[in-house]
Formats: C-alpha cells, sequence, structure tokens
C-alpha cells in the first residue's frame, strides 16, 4: 500500500530535483529517504525518477503521478485539521518567520496570542524566505511570516504591516547627531551588509549604491545574522540599515548603536504566507487579526484584508 510518508518523499524530490537537498528538507537521512522510493518505485512497477551522479529529473511515470500526490498530501492534511478542531486556534500551529524578523516580532506577539488563544501550541521555525517557502510546499509548515511581496505560485500572501528602515552607526559617529539620514548623507560611508539569501540584503545593497555613488563602499563581510551587523556597527567599522523594530529606541534597551530616521521611501511589508489549499485559513485569518491589533508603535498597519496568491 502506498503511504503518505511516500508521496512526501516523491514530492519533496520532484520540488527540489536532487536527493540530499529533498531528505534534508524532510528532515531525514538520504538512504532512508532513497529507500522509501524504491520501495515505491517497486509497488508502483515503475521508475520515478532518473537519477545521475550530480542531480535527478522525474520521469513520464512520476510526473503523471505528482499532481494526485499532492492532492492526496493537501486532503490529509485536511482530515487532520478537522480532526483536531475544536475551537478556533487551538492545538499545533507550524509557523515560520525569517530572521531578520523573529527576534524582534515574537516577545510582542507572543503574549496576546497566548492570552487571547490559551489553549494554541505554535512551534516556531526560524530561517530564509527560501527555506521557510520549500517548508510551505512540502507541508513540514503550515504558514510563515515573511518580507512581501513573494509571487509564489500556490501562495497566498496576506499583508500586515510596513516597516520603515533606520541608518544605524557608532554614537561617536557624525550621523548620530543627525535628526533623519538622507542619502547625501551618505558620502564616504561603509555600509555592512547581510549575506545573500536575507530579504533585507536588497535594500542594503539599495543603501550602498547611494554610498558608493557619494565615494563609499560596501563592507567586505557575509554577515549572516543581524545581530553581528551590528556589534561592527558599534565597534566603528561601518554603518549599515535596519528595520524598525530592531532599533534601541524601539527595543528599549542600550544595544551601543545609535539609530537615525532614514529620509529615504526604503520600507518593507511584513506578511503571513500560506498554501492556497491550507484547510486552516480561517484561523490563519484570525491570527492576522491579531497581528494588526498589537502593532508596535514604528511601524505602519496595512488593514487590506484582500488575499493574494
Amino acid at each position: 500500500m502506498v503511504t503518505l510518508t511516500e508521496l512526501k518523499y516523491l514530492v519533496a524530490v520532484a520540488e527540489h530535483g536532487h536527493f540530499g537537498r529533498a531528505a534534508e528538507a524532510c528532515n531525514i537521512s538520504q538512504p532512508t529517504l532513497s529507500m522509501q522510493l524504491k520501495k515505491l518505485e517497486e509497488l508502483l512497477g515503475g521508475q520515478l525518477f532518473e537519477r545521475t551522479n550530480k542531480s535527478c529529473r522525474i520521469t513520464p511515470m512520476g510526473e503523471a503521478i505528482l499532481g494526485t500526490a499532492r492532492r492526496v498530501l493537501a486532503g490529509a492534511e485536511e482530515i487532520r485539521a478537522i480532526a483536531r478542531k475544536t475551537e478556533p486556534l487551538c492545538g499545533t500551529l507550524r509557523l515560520g518567520a525569517i530572521p531578520t524578523l523573529a527576534p524582534y516580532m515574537l516577545p510582542w506577539l507572543l503574549p496576546p496570542l497566548g492570552t487571547a488563544y490559551p489553549d494554541l501550541r505554535p512551534a516556531w521555525v526560524e530561517n530564509l524566505t527560501a527555506r521557510l517557502l520549500e517548508g510551505l510546499r512540502n507541508q513540514s509548515i503550515d504558514a510563515a511570516f515573511l518580507a512581501l511581496p513573494l509571487g509564489e505560485p500556490g501562495i497566498v500572501e496576506v499583508p500586515l504591516f510596513e516597516e520603515p528602515f533606520w541608518v544605524a552607526c557608532a554614537p561617536d559617529h557624525r550621523l548620530a547627531r543627525a535628526d533623519a539620514v538622507g542619502p547625501h548623507d551618505l558620502k564616504g560611508e561603509t555600509v555592512l551588509c547581510l549575506t545573500e539569501g536575507h530579504c533585507l540584503r536588497d535594500q542594503m545593497i539599495a543603501l550602498c549604491s547611494q554610498s558608493a555613488e557619494a565615494g563609499g563602499a560596501l563592507g567586505d563581510f557575509r554577515l549572516a545574522s543581524l545581530e553581528t551587523v551590528r556589534q561592527l556597527v558599534a565597534c566603528g567599522t561601518g554603518i549599515t540599515l535596519l528595520p524598525a523594530m530592531a532599533t534601541p529606541q524601539a527595543l528599549g534597551v542600550e544595544t551601543g548603536i545609535v539609530a537615525r530616521p532614514y529620509g529615504g521611501a526604503e520600507r518593507r511589508t511584513i506578511g503571513l504566507a500560506f498554501r492556497e489549499t491550507y484547510p486552516g485559513r480561517p484561523d490563519l485569518e484570525l491570527l492576522a487579526d491579531l497581528v494588526r491589533r498589537n502593532l508596535p508603535s514604528c511601524v505602519m498597519p496595512i488593514n487590506d484584508r484582500i488575499y493574494q496568491s
């Protein structure tokens, strides 16, 4: 008998085009995944993937089965949701958030969430946008807080709020005394950026471009953590761009840096993303409403409730 697990592995390999990456996304070893798919091929009497040393390609038989496999997995998830559903937002909800958002959003979101829905058990995953989208597709997470727009087929986007950017520098830096920082203030500055994969990097690169036009430079660092960027800024290595919730003003703590409003139009839109076929959509609408009602003053609400896909 074909199992849901085998179908999940089939979909994962088809989406990743690689057994190793599919196994990592499913949180199992590659030999285990390969063995399960081999059993499935033996049961079905045909080859699902054409394998080489460097990649794999789905066969016509595998392609014919893939759509049905996705529908079966979505149906199984709906059955599980119905079975565990007794009241709104209860039980386990698997949520993701990007690293430049999670440390600053969760501290103000979790208390009202726990008060409003005490029977909810959120399971949080912090990862880059691409990995969270993988999690949505392979159903390892239910929804994720991401920077929009995404433009991903089959993924619904719910805009929640806009977050302005601030320029951060060391306390003794010349920009620390400014009321606000504009592109013309960036002459000769070294801008520190996050490494590739972070959605915030695009805005940082834009600031770098403005600095470069005025004789500045991009710092030669490949930084994976916004906290590392903050520490380097504090010791005078350069300046950077921070989302509003990550500034000392919003955190209410001493961080060793000074942040000033950025006079450009740059800001990011944060929203909730989930599969178009996800059966718990009413719960996610409640979650989105709760976020909108509890936003910190440093961000701007978006009350557009039209869902985009």
